[in-house]
Order: structure tokens, then sequence, then C-alpha cells
């Protein structure tokens, strides 16, 4: 009885912790005030979400629509305090169409083609982005990863110095791996294959993030199938290059790999597999060296480990622009509104 008493109390001490990581990037994000577009006005989690942000300060918010239609399908949903603008009879529509057509015109696009464009509620946000009219964006509720970052990286585009954008999930959680009370997967959403030159920047800009957004300290597993050696392949090759070379370029880091996954969170497997590193066993940060397991294994955790998946949120634009998965929850989007604010300043 002792035992389960003290299993319980583990548990909702873990429980705690993972509400006050979220409540923490929420409180964060009030202060800073910053007004946010959400693009998919009509799909009813992202009004609801709209709304809730709202209610809790977290961010302004701009939602894209049309106001009746919104309105209709959400009648318990208070809009009082939502700002909402229906892209095709927009006053800015103009302006933006110009902008778009200044910025593609090299592409090949027409005056006529930027006007038509720039009615899709995903181009409009991002060029009320773009514009400086809004703080960040989100979408992809109800739409592929592809209509989200396809106008990202037309009209947003990378930061300086950054070669390619890449995305993490926070993953909020009661696990007892779960030291922080949460752990940063990366990357599960956006670049289906890596360098290991492009590993190392996005294992880097990855524990940048997780400091910034969640407060938490970076401990980075550079993830394999194989931990230190213990076995010979190219893919294993790559992830010890890439951990050679994110070392070198920010050697102040708590960075170490190739590691599997056990080895990374699990003290006791680390300490067989992994006895002189400082990461194995108690990473936070874990990156992985695909989309396909990096995405497989958020689902995972996310389905059957019982963890809120945060994401994917991208880093490396020029202005906050953020992906949603299309199984997410109103709660999820709430949490994405306010790393969208964060990674605003």
């Amino acid at each position: 009885m002792a035992g389960f008493v003290k299993a319980l109390k583990r548990t909702m001490q873990k429980i705690s912790e993972a509400g006050t990581v979220v409540q923490a990037i929420k409180k964060k994000a009030a202060a800073k005030n910053k007004k946010i577009v959400l693009c998919e006005g009509e799909d009813c989690r992202v009004v609801e979400a709209a709304a809730d942000c709202v209610e809790e300060g977290i961010a302004r918010i701009v939602l894209l629509g049309n106001a009746e239609e919104i309105a209709a399908r959400n009648p318990d949903v208070d809009l009082t305090k939502i700002e909402i603008v229906e892209p095709a009879s927009s006053p800015k529509l103009q302006e933006y169409a110009h902008l778009l057509y200044e910025l593609r015109k090299a592409k090949g696009m027409t005056e006529e083609q930027a006007l038509e464009l720039a009615k899709d509620n995903t181009f409009f946000g991002a060029l009320m982005l773009k514009s400086g009219d809004v703080d960040g964006l989100v979408s992809g509720a109800c739409h592929s990863t592809a209509n989200t970052l396809r106008p990202g990286l037309q009209i947003i585009k990378t930061a300086p110095g950054v070669k390619a954008v890449s995305s993490f999930n926070l993953m909020v959680g009661n696990n007892q791996y779960c030291e922080d009370g949460l752990l940063v997967f990366a990357d599960c959403g956006l670049n289906p294959t890596y360098t290991a030159e492009g590993l190392a920047e996005c294992a880097i800009a990855t524990a940048k993030s997780a400091k910034e957004i969640a407060g938490v300290e970076p401990r980075v597993a550079m993830l394999s199938f194989s931990t230190m050696g213990s076995a010979k392949h190219d893919n294993v090759t790559m992830v010890q290059e890439a951990t050679r070379i994110a070392k070198e370029q920010a050697p102040e880091l708590k960075l170490d790999g190739e590691l599997q996954f056990d080895a990374a969170i699990v003290p006791d497997v680390a300490k067989l597999k992994a006895p002189m590193s400082e990461i194995a066993g108690h990473a936070n940060v874990l990156i992985f060296p695909d989309l396909q397991s990096g995405n497989i294994g958020y689902k995972i955790a996310e389905r059957l480990g019982g963890f809120q998946a945060i994401g994917p949120i991208c880093q490396g634009f020029a202005k906050p622009l953020n992906d949603l998965s299309r199984g997410c929850k109103p709660s999820d989007i709430v949490c994405a509104v306010a790393i969208t604010a964060l990674q605003a300043e």
C-alpha cells in the first residue's frame, strides 16, 4: 500500500509539473500582448481556441473567415473580443496583393495571380505578418503542412544566417523520465531528410528554443539506433558527424550522441550503454535523425504515452509562423498561440 501511495504521489507531482510548464508559457505570452492571426475560421476548434486565448489574455487574435458564417457555426462562442477579417473583402487586399506580386514577380507571378492568391486565408495571413500588421501566424488545423509552410517560405522566408527551417514539439507529460515536466522532440514535422550539417543546426536551434520558450536547461541527445558506436551503418555515421559539428559550433551546449532512445532518457540503461556521458539518462531535448522516426515517435508518445503534443513549432523563419497537427485539440492551438507570441520577440 505504501508503494502505491508513493507512486501516486509521484504521478500527481508530474501532472502538477506538466501543468506548470504550460501555465508558465501562457503567463509569459500574456505579458507580451502580441497579436496573432489564426487562418482557419472555418474550423470550430480554431474558433474555440481563439476565444480561449482572448479570455485568458494570452494574445490579441485576428481570425480569418466570414464573420456571419463563423458566428452561425459557433453559436456558443463569445466572438466579441476577436477581430474577424475576411480576406476577399478586406480593404488591405490590394495592398497585400501588390506586396505578394513584388515578392514573387521574379518567379513569374502576375499581378492577377497575386490578387487571387492573396485571397487565400493562409497567404493573406502570411502577408499580414510580412507587413507587420500581426506579430505571428498559426495555421494547419484543417490544412496540410505544405499549405501552411509554402506561404511562409515564399513570403516570410528564413531568418538571416539560417539555412533551413526546422520544427520541434513540446511533449508535456507526467512520465517518470520527464524530469522537467516535458521533453522536446525535433524534427517531427518538417524536413524529410537531413545532412549532418542540417541535423546539427536543428539540434542547436532546438536547444535554444527549449530554453527560451519552455525555460528548461537543454540536455540534448542525438538519437540513433546505435549508442556510442554499438552499430555500424551510414545512418549512424551521419548522426555521429552531426554530433561532432554541433559540439564544435556550440561547445557550451550540453549535447551528446549518438544515443538510443532508452539510453538517452533512462538512467539505468545509460549506466550500461553510455557510462561516460553526462547527457545519457537525463536528456530533455531529443533530436531524431529523420522525419519518419521523429513523426512516428511523437505520435506514439502522444497516443500511447499520454503526452500532450504541442506543435510542430517552426524555428528559423524571419517571423513566427507555426503549423498545427490536423489532429490538434483547442488546448493545443492555445499553446501554439502562446509559443508563437513568445517567438515574436
